[in-house]
Formats: structure tokens, C-alpha cells, sequence
């Protein structure tokens, strides 16, 4: 994959400069060679983290700023398909060339090129900077009256790291409690690096609270790093951790079943992945037998599928995807890899599906642009 950006990466700074008119060969070198500089500033810290000799204090650092290099070098690839467009378009619809130029010259250029850098600048505060609570209603197939109103408030993808730090977390704690959520759920991605390393920073997660519990489900990051060491720290917070497991909770005289459904990465091995186990779908479904709705957790909403075929999920609870990031990316890339499950609401055959933008995201794709983290406060409706 590496090696795959490294060969893009040069490419884009061609792209971006050979093209440009009234450049004198000394100013169109050393423009590529900036651009190309940068590209290769991003590779190398790739390179640095990638190569595992740091502590994942530092890495983290790290790979926060290979992810700003990256967000600058997929805001650039948008723009050169769109110069490209408009220059083709103007080539063939205009009587002059006047208007073609103007697409390939050096001022247009050099605007975009500021405009990228302060974007993704700005685009990285903004996935830093703690969400806010967004609250709506879901209606929920099957959903007794007397579950009508019932507030859950998610929280995917915190990816607490020592980027973000404990007072990161805290605000998110006390956002949470303020909204006075009857159930808090977690479905999956709430740290990144080691339990040593980052464990200290999750720590207000303790202080979470609500009358039917607080529900967790492995995500994928949590098999990169110390599975079980972070399962067994969640548990002594007080976190009801769902490994293929199901919760049944009393609520107003109706059952509840709430389950926590392993991870799609333990089906494909890799070299990071360090424990973890498979999803069993099965296994929770039996697990739910009884109750009146049943809630699934399952981080990658790809599982969703499966989920609806069973008949015996009436509402998944996903994240992983932060909402795809950015407008544009969101739906031309992230939606692919997600079967199409982005953020929002879904209708999957007769379940509903319920992807969370996410709290929080990894540190090396951390920015955010025209999408919003959030700590989603779901009220169930019957309709």
C-alpha cells in the first residue's frame, strides 16, 4: 500500500504543475519539487510508524500528521479533476482559448494550492475538536408502546489516543450525562494504541451512567491493539462489554435485548491484528430469544445484511465509517467499502440500521469537512 502511495503521490505533483502556463522552467521546478517534498514528508512518517520502532506515544504524533498530508493530497486529486474537467469542457465549447488558459494558469494554481493547505488544516481542528450531542427520533420495527421514548445515546469510534487526550473524553462523558440517556451504548473503536500507552486517557469513560447500563462492543482497532488487556480495563470500568454476548433488560415491563457481535477483521488475519474474536451472529440471536425487540451492536454496519436476513435483529447500531470523512468522499468512497452504509438511518429488509458519524476518528485520517462528529441520542419510536 506503501509503495502503491508512493508511486500517486509524485504523480499528483506532475499533474498539478507540468501543465501550467507562464512558468519559467526555474519556478515550475521548484514547485514541484515543494509539492513532491511534501508527499514524500507524508510517506516518510508513514514509513516512520509503519516501521514500528517508536513508542505509540509518539506514533500517534505521527501518523496525525501523515493524515494531514493525506487529506491535502485528496483535496488536490479533487481539484485536478475538476481543472481537467473545466479545461476539456472549455477547450471544446469555446470559441477561444482565452478560457482554457485560464484553467492551466499559474494564479489558479496557486490559489488552490493555499486553499488546500488552510482546508485541510481546518479540516483536522475540526475532527479534534469534541462533538456535540445530535438527538432524533428512530422508529424501530416491532417496538412495543411501552419502549416508545427510550433514549439511547452512542458513542462509536472515540479512537482516544494520546492525541486527544483525557480532557477530550471528559467533555464527551459530561455531554453524554446532560442528555440523560436511559441506556448509553459504545459499538466499537473506543482507543487506539496499547493499554499503556492510552489507557489513562479513556479513563473518564468510568464516570458514564445510565439507569438500563452502558453496552460495549469490540470494533476493529480494538483487535490492532492489546484486545484482551483493553476488554478486561473496560470491564473493571464498569462497561457491560458484549463479546457475542447479549444483555436482556426489564424496561417498563418488556424485555429488551441488547447484544455485542464480534468484529469482521478477525476474518481476515493480518500481522496487526492481535486477538479478538470472530462475529456469531447465531450465538446472539439465541442469546436474544424471548425478548420484545432486540438491539444489535455491531461496528461495521457491512454487517447489517446478515443481520436483516436473521429476522431476529430489529435495530443494528454501527459506526466505523466517521460518516465518510468528507463531503464527496463520503459517497464516493467510503459508501462503496460499507455497502453503501455511510451515516444516518437505513431500512435493511425489516430491520432498521443506525450508523453513528462517530465521536471521535483515528489519528491518520482524522479531518472532517462538512461532517460533523457526534454523540448521536437516539429516542426509539414505535413510528
Amino acid at each position: 500500500m506503501t509503495l502503491l502511495v508512493s508511486l500517486i503521490l509524485p504523480l499528483l505533483a506532475l499533474w498539478l504543475w507540468l501543465p501550467v502556463n507562464a512558468l519559467s522552467r526555474r519556478q515550475r521546478r521548484w514547485r514541484i519539487s515543494l509539492t513532491m517534498g511534501l508527499a514524500f514528508v507524508g510517506l516518510g512518517f508513514a514509513t516512520l510508524w509503519r516501521l514500528d520502532w517508536l513508542a505509540y506515544e509518539v506514533v500517534a504524533w505521527v501518523q496525525l500528521v501523515f493524515g494531514w498530508v493525506l487529506v491535502m493530497f485528496v483535496l488536490l486529486l479533487a481539484f485536478l479533476l475538476l481543472r481537467t474537467l473545466g479545461w476539456l469542457a472549455s477547450r471544446l465549447l469555446a470559441r477561444t482559448s482565452t478560457l482554457a488558459t485560464v484553467w492551466h494558469g499559474a494564479r489558479l494554481n496557486d490559489v488552490a494550492a493555499v486553499a488546500i493547505v488552510l482546508l485541510a488544516s481546518w479540516g483536522i481542528a475540526n475532527g479534534l475538536r469534541p462533538p456535540k450531542v445530535q438527538e432524533r427520533d428512530l422508529v424501530v420495527p416491532n417496538l412495543p408502546a411501552e419502549l416508545d421514548g427510550v433514549r439511547v445515546a452512542v458513542l462509536a469510534d472515540l479512537h482516544i489516543s494520546p492525541v486527544k487526550r483525557a480532557w477530550r473524553t471528559q467533555r464527551i462523558v459530561d455531554e453524554v450525562l446532560a442528555a440523560t440517556p436511559d441506556l448509553i451504548v459504545l459499538p466499537g473503536d473506543m482507543a487506539d494504541g496499547g493499554l499503556e500507552a492510552s489507557g489513562r486517557f479513556a479513563a473518564p469513560l468510568a464516570q458514564l451512567k445510565a439507569p438500563y447500563g452502558v453496552w460495549l462492543a469490540p470494533g476493529n482497532h480494538e483487535y490492532y491493539y492489546d484486545y484482551t488487556a483493553w476488554m478486561a480495563h473496560f470491564r473493571r470500568m464498569g462497561l457491560g462489554v458484549l463479546e457475542n454476548q447479549t444483555a436482556k433488560l426489564s424496561i417498563h415491563g418488556r424485555t429488551l435485548a441488547i447484544s455485542g457481535i464480534g468484529d469482521l477483521a478477525a476474518l481476515k488475519p493480518r500481522p496487526y491484528v492481535r486477538g479478538g474474536m470472530a462475529p456469531d451472529l447465531p450465538k446472539v440471536i439465541a442469546g436474544a430469544q424471548g425478548s420484545d425487540v432486540h438491539i444489535l451492536l455491531a461496528h461495521q454496519p457491512k454487517q447489517a445484511r446478515n443481520a436483516s436476513r436473521s429476522g431476529a435483529v430489529d435495530l443494528q447500531i454501527s459506526g466505523h465509517t466517521h460518516g465518510g470523512h468528507l463531503l464527496g468522499f463520503d459517497r464516493l468512497v467510503v459508501a462503496p467499502f460499507n455497502d453503501g452504509y455511510v451515516r444516518g438511518e437505513y431500512k435493511v429488509r425489516d430491520m432498521t440500521l443506525f450508523v453513528s458519524a462517530g465521536a471521535g476518528q483515528w489519528d491518520g485520517f482524522t479531518a472532517r469537512l462538512g461532517v460533523s462528529s457526534s454523540i448521536d441520542v437516539l429516542v426509539l419510536r414505535t413510528r
